[in-house]
């Protein structure tokens, strides 16, 4: 590196990635924007730099200065291998300016400290790492020590696991090919190791959010519903909690917006197509997300689905990556999924896509319906996704009992009972067989064979493909 260089580096002023210095007089805070450096984006440190005017002092170097620079370096942990250089400022008998470099952080790294103190850029400004952020890229870095769902499971056996809702992923992942067809002969315990929710005969965390049946000792396996008259929450019209694990609160939560939110259809050639008001699929996938990348480990806190006339709120506690604001998230993105495991396992079994998609998904279904495109907003430790509503499509009628909008032909919200239950085992198990319908329902093939041509009539649901390898899906 040349003279040269340092005047092109310095030219544009401090910013994220460089720190000016007038001497190692300012050595100890100089390692909070290394330590800060390595904890963002990297950047240059350079002392012998006044950082207002920009002018090149340099300062005599000594054997001592060099020792002094060691050991401040050797505080920052992980160790990192820096070579200071020392670079002759023409002119200004033998002094030197001491130039030093620091790579960025990548996810999956552990984050940086210097004397026990995590730090980051924010901007141009060097500040202390929030706490979430520093336990999150712990996480990210020793998920086997830190991550909730990695961490054994008190009191809890197989015995505890819904074997049924572990044999559906199976089947819907052999069938989306996610999955070999040996894995439906696979033993449960096989399984969960391999899907690494096991651990030395010990079941993980990460396998009673998914697939447990005993849930009393986690209180963080719950969503709270609620519909609201108007447009904030000083009146109730309907309200609830669900227990259960990740497949219980996706049916309970997808039941609940089906409930309170309207249906139209219209005639497309000789077929009558009809549209939830906000696309269920979009709802869907908001809810799933929620339900999957929430911090579990807040025990005491838990998602909810919140109906207004005006838009619908899905909210989870936990936060964007930290790459990713609600401004950005439209954008591509890699995936970061805070619960890498059980994102796993929902995406071997065709619940969740990977590479951060679920997005532009969401935002691709509401284009194609004309509705508006979901919203994304941070606060109070939850993210919250909202769906906005038609001009009045959420004006509740009748009586205080969550009914809205009464009756329309075809429509989902008529659907009581049985014939519910089937949609909503069909809308969350796209392509399923009737014999699939009547394992899951505990009823003949003929009877259920039955209630789904009824609401195959209603123009609800649809068989496709083959009698040998086709299925039912909603419409």
């Amino acid at each position: 590196m040349t003279f040269e260089d340092i005047q092109e580096i310095i030219a544009k002023d401090e910013h994220r990635c460089l720190e000016l210095k007038k001497t190692t007089g300012e050595l100890q805070d100089g390692m909070h924007s290394a330590c800060a450096f390595l904890n963002t984006d990297g950047g240059w440190l350079i002392f012998g730099v006044a950082p207002t005017s920009l002018k090149i002092l340099g300062q005599q170097v000594t054997d001592s200065t060099q020792r002094e620079i060691a050991q401040v370096l050797a505080g920052l942990y992980p160790a990192v291998e820096v070579k200071p250089e020392y670079i002759d400022v023409p002119g200004r008998n033998g002094d030197q300016l001491i130039v030093m470099h620091f790579s960025g952080w990548s996810w999956g790294q552990m984050p940086y400290t210097y004397r026990g103190c995590p730090y980051y850029k924010n901007e141009s400004t060097t500040q202390v790492m929030p706490q979430e952020m520093y336990e999150e890229r712990l996480r990210a870095a020793k998920p086997e020590k830190f991550a909730w769902e990695r961490q054994e499971a008190e009191g809890v056996a197989l015995a505890d696991l819904d074997e049924k809702r572990i044999r559906d992923a199976v089947r819907l992942g052999v069938e989306r090919g996610r999955m070999p067809a040996t894995a439906e002969a696979e033993s449960v315990e096989s399984l969960l190791s391999k899907w690494n929710l096991m651990r030395d005969g010990k079941v993980l965390n990460g396998a009673v959010a998914l697939f447990g049946k005993n849930l009393s000792g986690y209180t963080q396996m719950s969503l709270r519903l609620a519909r609201f008259r108007g447009t904030d929450k000083n009146e109730f019209v309907d309200s609830g909690r669900v227990d259960g694990n990740f497949f219980d609160l996706l049916d309970a939560g997808m039941a609940f917006l089906f409930k309170h939110l309207s249906q139209s259809g219209k005639i497309v050639g000789f077929q009558k197509e009809e549209h939830l008001e906000i696309p269920a699929e979009a709802l869907r996938e908001a809810l799933t997300n929620a339900l999957c990348h929430r911090q579990l480990e807040k025990y005491n806190l838990t998602p909810s689905i919140a109906v207004y006339d005006d838009r619908v709120e899905i909210e989870n506690p936990g936060r964007l990556p930290f790459d990713l604001t609600p401004e950005t998230i439209k954008s591509a993105h890699a995936s970061y999924p805070y619960n890498p495991l059980i994102a796993e396992v929902l995406f071997k079994s065709s619940f969740l896509e990977s590479w951060g998609s679920g997005v532009g998904r969401m935002v691709d279904a509401c284009r194609a319906q004309g509705v508006p495109e979901p919203e994304y907003e941070v606060a109070g430790g939850f993210v919250r996704i909202v769906f906005r509503r038609q001009e009045g499509a959420g004006v509740v009628n009748g009586d205080v009992n969550g009914d809205v909008n009464g009756d329309v032909n075809g429509d989902v919200t008529s659907l009581k009972g049985v014939l519910k239950d089937i949609y909503l085992i069909v809308l969350n198990n796209p392509g399923i067989k009737i014999a699939q319908v009547a394992e899951l329902r505990g009823k003949s093939e003929s009877t259920v064979w039955k209630q789904l041509n009824e609401l195959t009539k209603k123009g609800i649901i649809e068989y496709r493909g083959s009698d040998k390898t086709g299925g039912y899906y909603v419409k």
